[in-house]
């Protein structure tokens, strides 16, 4: 007799342990969040981020440094220009306020203009000029502006952009406005942009240096890339030196080497598989010469099928081992090439339709490529009554869709077709043979262009191949 399951207990309330590690957690979190945005925004290429990395520290560099020269140099010597000018002013009105009215003002107007490096004039009237728009971010206007309140403490106006090297200030005193004319460089530190400039202009030598310089550290890099694509794709890519730094001509070298231990090994392996299709073949055709000299009959027809038939494998077996390395790549009128393939078949009693549209020269290996798209043409033609090739060579890439009305592939198998000696049951008609290796040629071969084969359902009701290869 089995016992009730005693039920889970109910959870509990939160430990302070988490209580307290929450707010880490969620911190954690925002952080990890953060720099997964970061980094998806960042620069995808190597040349970019090494400039940004360069550059980044160079602005933040820049702007503490000017916000410190702007902060605690530049605003530190106009206040205290402004406050000595100011300071000026502020004796010429006690002076002018407390003389008598029969003094010599034009007396009060030398001293001030030789001991002082100021002009004064009395103006008659009570009433200040209307206050001027103040330019934006004017440390001089704000700087004089503050230090006439603070020590005056009067009304006033003033001008700072109505002359470029001097500037007017106009107070009201008991004896009329005072008129006062200044130059420039007496409240303001007119050449401490000079070092904003240079600090500037220097970055940008810098950066323009860096940029030079990070190009040719990136350029071996570059072509260390093209050459293992080139290489990847089966194209010629002639002698690669190695460059760049050392880490750099590290990985170029480790590349060649590679590249050579393939190359010795295609070159071993197509030796060997050539030295064993001619003894294989020498051995077929001894059967073909003796069937040939027996009498005929039922039996005899029989044998040579089956000679023919091992013979057909022994070439698609040695098709797939051999691989297409050993052909060079060079521009083929593809337009041209798919019309032989649809005579072939023509010639083997199957219609093929057939169109292309863009430029019709593509770089490829053109007995390899061809050997493609037969294999493909020829499994359309087998399981269909209806096949149409469609060809669309545009933007970069060549594109090769082939169609028929036959029973199609299920699409949990599509993967699995393209691997060797794989074989569907009844649905693709398998009484009629084959070495179960077309397809793989085929995926081999487009894949060796740099390109693939998909499968996908077709719209005449069988199955749609798509080839896809740069171009």
């Amino acid at each position: 007799m089995t016992q009730p399951r005693t039920p889970a207990p109910p959870p509990g309330p939160p430990s302070l342990w988490s209580l307290r590690n929450e707010p880490l957690v969620r911190a954690r979190l925002g952080w990890r969040r953060f720099t997964r945005a970061l980094a998806d925004r960042m620069p995808k290429g190597l040349y970019a981020r090494s400039l940004l990395i360069v550059l980044l520290p160079m602005l933040i560099l820049q702007s503490v440094v000017a916000y410190v020269f702007m902060e605690r140099h530049w605003q530190l010597v106009t206040r205290r220009l402004s406050e000595a000018l100011t300071r000026d002013i502020a004796a010429v009105i006690s002076v002018v306020e407390t003389a008598p009215k029969d003094s010599d003002f034009a007396r009060i107007t030398e001293i001030a203009r030789r001991d002082l490096g100021i002009s004064v004039a009395i103006l008659p009237g009570g009433e200040l000029p209307p206050s001027m728009p103040k330019p934006f971010f004017s440390l001089l206007d704000s700087a004089l502006s503050d230090e006439i309140v603070t020590r005056i403490d009067r009304p006033f106006w003033i001008d700072t952009v109505g002359k470029s090297d001097w500037i007017e200030i106009r107070i009201p005193t008991s004896a009329g406005i005072l008129k006062v004319i200044a130059r420039r460089s007496q409240a303001y530190a007119s050449n401490s942009h000079i070092f904003l400039v240079w600090m500037f202009g220097t970055s940008i030598v810098l950066l323009a240096i860096a940029i030079l310089f990070l190009r040719n550290q990136i350029r071996p890099i570059q072509q260390l890339a093209d050459a293992a694509e080139g290489f990847g794709k089966g194209r010629p890519i002639g002698d690669f030196t190695p460059r760049g730094a050392r880490e750099v001509r590290r990985a170029g070298e480790a590349f060649a080497e590679m590249r050579r231990r393939i190359e010795r090994q295609i070159e071993q392996r197509t030796a060997m598989l050539a030295g064993v299709s001619h003894d294989l073949r020498t051995v077929l055709t001894r059967f073909r010469l003796q069937l040939a000299l027996l009498p005929p009959g039922t039996e005899i027809e029989a044998f040579e099928a089956d000679v023919g038939e091992m013979q057909a494998m022994l070439e698609a077996y040695l098709a797939f081992a051999r691989g297409d390395g050993g052909e060079a790549a060079q521009p083929t009128d593809i337009a041209e090439m798919l019309r032989s393939i649809a005579a072939e078949a023509d010639r083997a009693g199957f219609e093929v339709v057939q169109t292309f549209d863009g430029e019709p020269f593509v770089t490829v290996r053109p007995n390899a490529f061809k050997r493609l798209v037969g294999n493909l043409v020829g499994n359309a033609c087998r399981h269909g009554e209806q096949v149409t090739v469609a060809a669309r060579h545009t933007h970069g890439w060549l594109t090769i869709v082939v169609d028929d009305d036959g029973p199609g592939i299920p699409e949990a198998e599509r993967d699995n077709v393209f691997r060797p000696f794989y074989r569907l049951d009844e649905a693709r008609n398998q009484d009629e043979g084959g070495s179960g290796l077309g397809l793989a040629i085929a995926r081999d071969i487009a894949r060796g262009h740099g390109g693939d084969i998909t499968l996908d359902d077709g719209p005449l009701g069988g199955l749609r191949a798509v080839i896809r290869i740069p171009g």
